[in-house]
This record gives C-alpha cells, structure tokens and sequence, in this order.
C-alpha cells in the first residue's frame, strides 16, 4: 500500500534526523494521509480515498465534485 494522496499526489520527503552531537541519519518525512469515504451526490455513490489532511480541509471548503473536477483539469489524478 503506498503512501500517496490519491487527489494532490503527495508523497514522502527525505532529510536527516540530526542527534545532539550533529551525526545525521537518513529519515523520511511522510503527508499525514487518512482514509476517508466520500458521498457524490450526483453519481448517488460513495467512494473511498487515501487523501491528505490539506485535501480533507479542501473538500470541506468546496466539496468533492468541485475538487475532483479540480484536480482532473490540473492533471493530478
């Protein structure tokens, strides 16, 4: 199962924890991604994502037609 937001595409960062003595060890740094079913009113169906807290909070400001629809016409899904 990969962690990837299924409408903004984000995926896992890489970087460095660094200890009190500066050694650097290699981490990832992944998007806080849930999965979240979703009503689409005008295909009368649910449907279920792997979304990222941002895209959450987006759908909740728009709705899931308009950010689907937003995201096809950028090309992220």
């Amino acid at each position: 199962m990969s962690r990837i937001c299924d409408l903004t595409g984000k995926t896992a960062l890489n970087g460095f924890s660094v200890s009190n003595s500066n050694a650097k060890t290699k981490r990832k740094f992944y998007p806080n991604l849930q999965t979240k079913r979703f009503f689409i009113p005008e295909e009368n169906r649910w449907i279920t994502l792997k979304v990222s807290t941002s895209a959450i909070k987006t759908i909740n400001k728009i709705g899931i037609s308009a950010v689907i629809g937003k995201f096809i016409k950028k090309g992220y899904v």
